[in-house]
């Protein structure tokens, strides 16, 4: 499982590396796209199968399953970090998520957001002000869902 937050820099050449505790958990190739609040999403082969499952599960005829591929699919590349874990986030990606020195990596269990450091702060005060709004939000819904 994709766990955990971890700080890097972004080098030379808009190169970054995945944590070794993340990289571990990864197999086969690495894709990276663009993910929700204007961050990165990053996963491994078999996990952006699911996605892409998931994804193609919807009707085409849907305009949002529509804007949905466009959006993650469309926006996605394939990246080949070295024995380091080393890779180049493609400048479009960069700009979207308007990375410009620091990222944070966050595993949320299937996937890695990678944020802007500034943007990752913010949101984490967002989140931690917002904690018991949201639990309690979470738990009328499993209430509601009967689970």
């Amino acid at each position: 499982m994709l766990i955990g937050e971890y700080a890097s820099q972004l080098g030379d050449k808009n190169r970054v590396s995945i944590p070794k505790k993340l990289r571990i958990e990864m197999t086969g190739n690495i894709y990276l796209t663009r993910g929700y609040e204007n961050t990165l999403l990053m996963t491994d082969n078999s996990r952006w199968l699911k996605i892409i499952k998931e994804i193609n599960s919807k009707p085409l005829l849907s305009l949002t399953t529509r804007e949905i591929k466009r959006f993650i699919v469309g926006g996605a590349a394939k990246v080949d970090p070295d024995s380091q874990g080393r890779f180049v986030i493609p400048e479009s990606l960069l700009n979207f998520a308007s990375i410009t020195s620091e990222v944070v990596f966050v595993g949320v269990g299937e996937w890695i957001e990678i944020w802007d450091k500034s943007k990752w702060d913010e949101k984490l005060d967002k989140l931690s002000a917002d904690l018991t709004d949201l639990s309690n939000s979470l738990y009328k819904e499993v209430l509601n869902n009967g689970n």
